[in-house]
């Protein structure tokens, strides 16, 4: 069977794997090989709600979104097409028990170069005129944030990866990795047709797929699989230039979209719904319909005429601190890029220049982001990931 060789593998072409290719070709290392089952953003990369915020308590990733915003604010001259992104701007609100909380994590956040502060009621009852205030303590404003699409993102990364001479192959799927005869190191990948690639590092970033492929190689990867739904809502009136909402008092999330609708996500993940990533119903249930109505209604009881248009469900790859795992493996020259517990899009880019880091360095080349941060090593010490400013009812995703 047919052979090649490459000084890099990257399994799975979605966001991260495309972002790394994109990293990696930007550094100069060309002979790598992207492999994707089926094309490129086919997964879960299409499922994003593609929110743009710098809003984490926890340092090094906050630092990793500040990082991505320059991206994507250059993205028509780095990539020389539209991926999408809208700068809105992004506002928070938090209740009483949150706002020193808060004030910490803003405080944090501008620390490492975020441009971040905390704005009057006033102000947001500009922004968004339609919302109920009342139950807000205090509210973050990031003027920089906003949404993208995680797609269209995906192929510019792809394409400019691509035209830097790195090959990705699609409709090809990596059956095993090949192995040192001890199983100490990786030496290339086998593919589905029965040709194999050679190659002493290999990058794993295949999303809710991880954990079984690493798994018959003794790796516990520890990610669960969540499906989440979103909802698409005609407001029922003009909005004009509303920016993203993050509402932590009544726990939910909308965005506006290019077409003049809603998108919203419910930010109560106290409870994972399990799910198989291949098999899963691709729509809002009955009873989340009848939350998005009363979360929506109870918060914007000015779009009195808005009524839902659609929906749709995608699955987090989730790990037990909700941060993502960027880190080397017990297998020497193997790199996982997973468990990115929602977060992916919004970091995406910093995420493929720490794996590009690793892979050269073997260290990241930016101070304000620790490459230890996102050693898989950490749940085995139980020295998990999380902010020194959680949230009281929201703290998951912050």
């Amino acid at each position: 069977m047919r052979s090649e060789t490459a000084d890099i593998v990257i399994i799975g072409g979605g966001l991260e794997g495309a972002a790394a290719a994109w990293a990696l070709a930007a550094s100069g290392f060309t002979n790598v090989v992207v492999v994707e089952r089926n094309t490129v953003g086919s997964g879960m990369t299409g499922k994003s709600s593609g929110i743009v915020r710098c809003h984490y308590g926890v340092s090094s990733l906050a630092a990793m979104a500040a990082s991505s915003v320059e991206v994507f604010e250059q993205s028509e001259e780095l990539f020389g097409t539209d991926i999408g992104f809208r700068q809105t701007g992004y506002v928070v609100g938090v209740g009483e028990a949150n706002v020193e909380n808060m004030r910490k994590s803003l405080a944090a956040q501008r620390a490492v170069g975020v441009e971040t502060e905390e704005i009057d009621k006033s102000e947001v009852a500009k922004l968004w005129p339609a919302a109920d205030l009342e139950p807000f303590g205090a509210f973050g404003w990031e003027a920089r944030g906003g949404y993208g699409d995680a797609y269209m993102t995906a192929q510019a990364f792809a394409a400019s990866a691509r035209a830097r001479g790195i090959r990705i192959r699609q409709g090809t799927s990596v059956t095993e990795l090949l192995t040192s005869t001890d199983g100490s190191r990786v030496v290339g990948v086998l593919l589905s047709d029965g040709s194999s690639i050679h190659a002493e590092q290999v990058v794993v970033a295949a999303g809710v797929w991880t954990r079984p492929f690493l798994a018959r190689y003794g790796l516990d990867i520890p990610i669960e699989v969540h499906r989440e739904q979103i909802v698409m809502i005609d407001p029922g009136m003009e909005l004009g230039e509303v920016p993203v909402f993050s509402d932590l008092v009544s726990l939910q999330y909308v965005r506006p979209d290019v077409r003049g609708e809603i998108l919203f996500g419910n930010s109560d993940l106290k409870e994972l719904e399990i799910a198989d990533p291949d098999h899963y119903l691709n729509r809002a249930e009955d009873d989340f319909l009848e939350l998005t109505a009363d979360k929506v209604g109870t918060r914007f009881p000015a779009l009195a005429d808005a009524r839902i248009t659609t929906s749709y469900a995608g699955c987090y790859d989730v790990t037990p601190d909700w941060n993502p795992i960027i880190s080397p493996t017990p297998i020497d020259g193997l790199i996982v890029a997973a468990g990115f517990s929602g977060h992916g899009f919004k970091i995406a880019p910093a995420v493929g220049r720490l794996i590009a880091d690793l892979l050269a360095y073997r260290k990241s080349s930016d101070s304000r982001i620790p490459e230890t941060d996102f050693r898989l090593s950490r749940f085995a010490e139980g020295n998990l990931l999380k902010t020194p400013f959680p949230y009281v009812g929201a703290g998951e995703m912050r």
